[in-house]
């Protein structure tokens, strides 16, 4: 998700394989000139996307602080620098989105749990990403210490921020009791590191916990992340299950309203 954007831009090379985590691997860009951004690259693929549905298909790319956590810097010389660098490119590729017709666009940011001290500059940078443009953002954030960037990540410059939940056994909940979750949510039902296909039960007990803490209107359902570690027939399968738990849900929902 970095090497893609740093393969679609200049001043990049590409380094050898480093590790990312387990046994996962990346081709590690490096930024040996400035970053530029030179045409867009990913609203082909959305617009493909959004063809085959009348259903809103977010536009997704790889945040500013995340590419810059996860590139060697040969050029720019303090991270502060090469994030905002990475965040006035970008944005020139989220309003190319926008004006395609993409109304929901997710920036992800793996990277802003990893590192707490440095979170008002992945803040000022995912500003200078969103300012003005009109789109419902979201942006994803994941395995990190949450307990460390929360409640301040409630600052961002966004509309929702997805969160995994379930590999860490919706822990996250006990601090949205501290501090109350004031944006939306997409939260994590499902454990995309784990070949264990979780029953519908499961998910519905996810979704229920959520909502001991959460309005049912700021919640979206989701993975915890995306599924590219899963066989397909995982990845399916696991995803029928989420979609069949959710409908349960709003089912339930629904007829305790009617009464």
């Amino acid at each position: 998700m970095a090497t893609f954007f740093a393969e679609n831009m200049e001043g990049f090379k590409m380094s050898g394989l480093v590790r990312s985590y387990g046994n996962r691997y990346y081709i590690k860009p490096r930024i040996v000139g400035k970053i530029k951004w030179k045409k867009p690259i990913t609203v082909d693929r959305w617009k493909f996307a959004q063809s085959l549905t009348k259903k809103p298909v977010k536009g997704m790319i790889t945040g500013p602080y995340t590419m810059m956590d996860w590139s060697f810097d040969e050029y720019y010389g303090s991270r502060e620098k090469v994030c905002i660098a990475f965040a006035k490119e970008l944005r020139k590729e989220v309003e190319a989105l926008a004006e395609a017709g993409a109304k929901i666009i997710q920036i992800d940011e793996p990277a802003i749990s990893t590192r707490p001290y440095e979170f008002q500059i992945a803040k000022e940078a995912l500003e200078i990403m969103t300012e003005g443009i009109p789109a419902y953002f979201i942006t994803h954030i994941c395995y990190g210490a949450f307990e460390f960037v929360y409640p301040q990540m409630l600052k961002l410059p966004v509309h929702n921020i997805d969160l995994e939940m379930s590999n860490s056994e919706l822990d996250l909940v006990e601090l949205f009791k501290k501090h109350p979750f004031t944006k939306d949510i997409s939260f994590g039902v499902i454990d995309v590191h784990t070949h264990k296909i979780e029953d519908v039960e499961t998910i519905k007990q996810r979704i229920k916990k959520a909502l001991e803490v959460l309005d049912v209107n700021q919640v979206w359902i989701d993975p915890d992340c995306g599924l590219k570690t899963r066989t397909e027939e995982e990845a399916k399968q696991k995803l029928q299950n989420m979609v069949k738990a959710t409908e349960e849900v709003r089912k339930e929902i629904e007829e305790i309203r009617k009464k």
